[in-house]
Formats: C-alpha cells, sequence, structure tokens
C-alpha cells in the first residue's frame, strides 16, 4: 500500500490549469456575492422613493442583509465541513440569487426585509467556504497571493452593481438590478462539473478514486496505483464531535479570540466607510458627483491593497503585513477629516480603501493558513460571522454621530480608532500556534528518506 499526502503536493505544486480552474471559479463566485451585497445600496434612492420609507427604516432594511450575513457565515461555513464545501457553495450562490431576485418583486418594508435577511443567509455562508476552498488548493509560496486575487472580486462585484443600477434603474426600475442577480443560477451545474470538492471531505469519505483524479490534475507525473491510500495530516485526523471546540484546542484559543477582534474591528471600518463616505464627503463641501468618484477610488484602493497585500505576504511575514496595514488605516481615515488638496485627498481615500478592505482580505488568508484543514472552513465562518456584527453596528453608530452634527474630524476619528484595535489584535496572535507553523516543524523534525 503506497501512501499519498496530497496536501504535501498541493502546497508544493506548480502553478498550472488546475489552479487557473479554481481560481476562475472562486473569483466569479466572489464578484456575484459583491454584486448582490452592493445592488441595495445602489437602488436605495429609488426603493425609498417608490416604498415611501423614511431613512431610519432604510436603514434597517439595509441592515436586514448583514444579519443573515452573520448567521450564514457560521451556519453555513460550518456545515461545509459536514456535507462537503462544493454542495455548501451551490446551496449559497442559490440563496443569495433566488431571494436577492425575489426581494425585486417586494413592495412594502418588512417582506423586502426578509428577502434580504434570507439573501444575506448565502452571501455570508459562501465566503468561508470559497476562501477555505482557494487556500486549500493554493501552492504555499503563492497562497496568500491567489485568495487576495479572488477576493478582489468583491471590490469589482460592488462596482458592477453601481454601474448596472445606473443604466438598468434609469431604463426598467430599481426591480432589474435586483432581478439581474438571478444570472448565477445557469452557471450552478457548470460549477459542480468542473470545480473539485474538498480534498480533506474526500479523505474523510473514503473517495479514493476521486482523490487519484485530483492528484493527477495538481501533479499530472502522478500515476494512480491500486494500493494508493490518502489520508490527513496527523494534527487533522483527530476525532473531535464539535468543530468550534477545535478553534480553541492546541493553545489556539486566546489567538482565535484574537482574530475575532480583529474581523470585528476591520467590518465596522469597512461597512462605516461604505454607508457613509459619500454623505461624509457631502457634508464637507464636495459634490454628488466627486463623492460618488471618492466610492469608486475607494473600491479601486480595495483592489490594490487585496492584491498587493496578498503579494506582500507571500514574500514577508503575514501578520507584520497586517499591523502594517492597519497603522496606514488609522492615519489616511483619520487624514480625511481635514482639508487636503483634491489629489492628496484620493489618495487617501485610496489608502483607506487598501487598508480596510484589502486589509479584511489578507486576514481571510490568515485565518485560512492558521487552522487545520478539516476546520479551516469553520474557522473562517465563526471570526466573519463574528466580525458581522461591526459591520452591523457601524451603520449606525456613524450614524448616531452625523446626527449629533460633530465635526468633521471627529467622525472620521471614530472610523479610524478601530485600526489602533485591531493592529494590537493582530500583534497578540502566536503564529507559533498556527497549523501551518505545526506542519512546517514536523516536517523538519522527520528523518531524510
Amino acid at each position: 500500500m503506497r501512501h499519498v499526502d496530497l496536501h504535501a503536493l498541493i502546497d508544493h505544486a506548480k502553478f498550472q490549469r488546475f489552479h487557473w480552474i479554481v481560481l476562475i471559479w472562486c473569483t466569479l463566485i466572489i464578484i456575484f456575492d459583491g454584486y448582490d451585497l452592493a445592488v441595495a445600496g445602489a437602488a436605495l434612492p429609488s426603493i425609498m422613493k417608490e416604498m415611501g420609507v423614511s431613512p431610519t427604516n432604510a436603514g434597517f432594511m439595509m441592515s436586514s442583509a448583514l444579519f443573515g450575513m452573520m448567521f450564514g457565515a457560521i451556519f453555513l461555513g460550518t456545515m461545509a465541513d459536514k456535507v462537503g464545501r462544493r454542495w455548501t457553495i451551490a446551496i449559497c450562490i442559490a440563496l443569495f440569487s433566488i431571494f436577492t431576485a425575489a426581494a425585486g418583486l417586494t413592495h412594502e418594508p418588512i417582506s423586502f426585509s426578509v428577502m434580504r435577511f434570507l439573501a444575506g443567509l448565502g452571501i455570508g455562508g459562501v465566503l468561508p467556504n470559497v476562501v477555505a476552498h482557494m487556500a486549500e488548493y493554493s501552492p504555499r509560496k503563492i497562497r496568500s497571493t491567489m485568495v487576495t486575487l479572488m477576493f478582489s472580486g468583491y471590490a469589482v462585484g460592488g462596482m458592477l452593481a453601481a454601474v448596472l443600477g445606473k443604466g438598468l434603474i434609469a431604463d426598467y426600475g430599481w426591480q432589474a438590478v435586483f432581478f439581474a442577480a438571478a444570472a448565477p443560477l445557469i452557471l450552478v451545474p457548470f460549477m459542480m462539473m468542473s470545480l473539485p470538492e474538498s480534498a480533506t471531505y474526500l479523505i474523510k469519505k473514503g473517495r479514493h478514486a476521486d482523490l487519484q483524479k485530483i492528484a493527477h490534475r495538481i501533479e499530472p507525473s502522478y500515476v494512480a496505483q491500486q494500493g494508493d491510500h490518502f489520508a490527513l495530516p496527523a494534527s487533522d485526523n483527530k476525532d473531535q464531535s464539535v468543530s468550534l471546540g477545535r478553534l480553541f484546542q492546541e493553545g489556539r484559543g486566546f489567538s482565535t479570540i484574537m482574530f475575532w477582534i480583529a474581523f470585528f474591528m476591520c467590518l465596522f471600518m469597512v461597512y462605516a466607510l461604505s454607508s457613509w463616505l459619500a454623505k461624509l464627503m457631502a457634508n464637507a463641501g464636495y459634490s454628488l458627483g466627486s463623492a460618488l468618484t471618492f466610492v469608486l477610488v475607494l473600491n479601486f484602493g480595495a483592489m490594490i491593497g487585496a492584491i498587493g497585500g496578498g503579494w506582500l505576504a507571500d514574500r514577508f511575514n503575514i501578520k507584520v503585513v497586517q499591523i502594517v496595514f492597519y497603522a496606514l488605516a488609522a492615519i489616511s481615515i483619520t487624514s480625511l477629516g481635514y482639508k487636503l488638496p483634491l489629489p492628496l485627498l484620493y489618495v487617501m481615500v485610496g489608502l483607506a480603501g487598501a487598508s480596510t478592505i484589502g486589509t479584511q482580505i489578507v486576514t481571510y488568508a490568515y485565518v485560512g493558513q492558521f487552522y487545520p484543514y478539516d476546520v479551516r472552513s469553520t474557522g473562517i465562518g465563526w471570526a466573519s460571522g463574528v466580525g458581522r456584527a461591526g459591520a452591523i453596528l457601524a451603520p449606525i453608530v456613524i450614524g448616531i454621530l452625523v446626527a449629533m452634527e460633530l465635526p468633521l474630524q471627529m467622525n472620521f476619528l471614530a472610523i479610524a480608532l478601530p485600526a489602533v484595535v485591531a493592529a494590537l489584535a493582530i500583534a497578540f496572535i502566536n503564529p507559533k500556534k498556527s497549523h501551518s507553523h505545526l506542519v512546517h516543524v514536523q516536517t523538519a523534525a522527520a528523518p531524510a528518506r
């Protein structure tokens, strides 16, 4: 019987067609996810006008999807470790596509909020699964780059929602951009045929024929033999009845809490800027056209930060890279409250996008490397779910501050302070307890063959 270490094969593989397939599918899913999340914001003025809702009620309507995302990230992220990641991803796509489209059929706030909550389950649930999938099948040397490159699709989805919204709403009404969200359903069967299932899940189920095919796609020189045996690494092959408990075992408990704090603070900043940047800049005296430009620059900066952050994380210490990015977030966001030359202001807005949305994506990559393969979706799901509380609170808290008519500097300072807390949380994470470090130590200690 020949033992095949599939995870080692993945770690040391050369980037090839197999990896392109996984990267393209995961990026497309993130673009769809980003579109469904941003589409409500693009249509909000028309929705408020047609349904006759107040700004306060409109805020609760928008937050309903965020509540759904919180529950979806926790429960659907955990479910994937039990029923398979590919089917869970397909279920999430169906949820956010069907119920986003269904929201276009509603005519009053309650039913709209219910549809957005159900869509949010899929929007939040797909995220930890796609991140875990990309991390599992990426070669170790470019793992952070591939995860963050994939994650840049979120900004693409957000900009796509804004561009399509401007054209479709003018010609066909706000419902059209919601109906367009059903389009990804057409691609689900093709995804199920070409996207590989999680290797860890296949090993647990003993599906060795599928594993042999995947091994050959990853490494074409591999030739399957009848006695080939696939098994989890020793650190992953443990009988644990509760996946959540694994996040706090083997010395990972304190670092798990620190990840949760970092996610909470970073998502607070992301959704505070996404919700209030245009309004705050308008209050500062800029036109609505300029405010829209600031939003586009923010998303463009997010793309640069995601890709650049992943590139830096693969070449330097990912923990140090995150701390530096959070420091840049604190500085750039705080500077937005002061009168700056317009070119410099655009640079600061771009840096704010790169160091908040971009850093959040690098944090996902860090979590994906920290936990063992068999609880990776659970780890990412819980961190993302806890972080969603920050996303939910951000629009409300900043809205209260805006209503208090505080100086502009105070509003941006309130958005920037969480960056300091997040940087401290990342600094307290113990990298020696990460799965990737333990595997590296075990490999180095193994006798030469």
